[in-house]
């Protein structure tokens, strides 16, 4: 199928063939030893042990009948020869809307592994979906977040700009997407690259120029989820329920088995402050601090530049902990990380103390 933004162009089913025998035939290159035709050619061309393919996309942004009919065709293909290969499915453009439910019904009537879910919105949308995943079946298929950033005018306008509003709702929205990992098993901002003489489209994560870079606030939003991962998720809860925009805090928790590493992550998306006493619910031997990260900008519309590239940035400071109990600060329009070291996990989950 070509891109149906363009030609909408289709190979005949019954002439389809050769190219689900090239998809076959990257699996073998992949992953064939050099007994195979494939992995014999790979070998030769200085590979000699194979990559460990594990996944394959079939289809981006791919909608309607015509795909449903073509995609069961590779996926009985490649499922025969290859069981353990994860296949990616495209929901369309959309995360909502007539294309987005006929694929996701149709492709959770296939029992698919994975669909890819793409969403180009405006901040308000990424706030108010942070529980989006909370409800979904939470067996069989996944989701992979393949594609998204704020918009902060609409999408694919040249007017976007990478602003503190727009990482800050991605960041509560992540919340929602690690509390629900076991739904969620990838997600990827998108488009990592832009030059600033030579753009696609915005927003953009990363900006260059001939001579320098600069880290988006989105950016630096990425970066910390990504470095500070955890194993295993842990409820944060407020009033027995997830902490999912209440009073506009967001919140989720993990445990790090590799650093035995309490870590919650907290986005205060209001102009006040807030000060949270968090109980260590089951966990014990906590140590006395913890590090404390900050993202912040008192300016929703605030952006970095090259004359500017760190005006959003993480802060780091150390944080006590007394009694079992985390006093953690959200300031104004933030997203904020704690870390602690623990000898013993914090097994009940983590809760907001009820508030007067």
């Amino acid at each position: 199928m070509a891109c149906q933004f363009n030609s909408a162009e289709v190979v005949p089913l019954e002439d389809i063939g050769p190219y689900v025998q090239d998809a076959l035939d990257l699996v073998e290159f992949a992953n064939g030893d050099t007994t195979t035709a494939w992995g014999r050619i790979r070998a030769k061309m200085g590979h000699l042990n194979p990559f460990h393919l594990k996944m394959m996309g079939i289809g981006n942004e791919n909608w309607g009948p015509q795909y449903v009919a073509r995609l069961e065709v590779f996926t009985r293909a490649i499922k025969s020869r290859y069981p353990d290969i994860k296949l990616v499915n495209s929901s369309g453009t959309d995360p909502n809307g007539s294309r987005f439910d006929y694929l996701n019904g149709e492709l959770r009537r296939m029992n698919a592994d994975i669909i890819d879910e793409h969403y180009y919105r405006t901040p308000d949308w990424f706030f108010s979906n942070a529980r989006r995943y909370d409800h979904y079946p939470r067996n069989g298929t996944k989701v992979f977040c393949g594609e998204y950033a704020a918009q902060s005018v609409k999408a694919v306008s040249v007017d976007n700009k990478n602003t503190w509003l727009t990482a800050l709702s991605e960041a509560a929205f992540m919340t929602g997407l690690e509390r629900n990992a076991d739904v969620v098993c990838m997600a990827s901002y998108a488009p990592l690259f832009a030059h600033v003489d030579a753009w696609q489209w915005t927003p953009d994560l990363i900006w260059v120029n001939n001579l320098q870079s600069f880290g988006t606030p989105d950016y630096y939003v990425q970066k910390l989820y990504s470095l500070n991962r955890g194993t295993r998720v842990v409820p944060i809860t407020l009033n027995n329920d997830a902490l999912a925009g209440q009073d506009s805090l967001y919140a989720s928790a993990c445990i790090d088995d590799a650093t035995n590493e309490l870590i919650i992550k907290m986005v205060n998306a209001s102009a006040i402050g807030q000060s949270e006493k968090i109980l260590l619910n089951g966990a014990r031997k906590i140590a006395p601090q913890g590090q404390f990260t900050v993202l912040k900008c008192d300016d929703l519309h605030s952006v970095n530049s090259f004359d500017d590239p760190k005006k959003i940035a993480p802060v780091e400071s150390l944080v006590p902990v007394k009694g079992g109990r985390i006093s953690m600060t959200a300031a104004p329009y933030s997203f904020s990380i704690f870390r602690v070291k623990m000898n013993a996990p914090a097994g009940g989950g983590l809760i907001i103390e009820n508030r007067k």
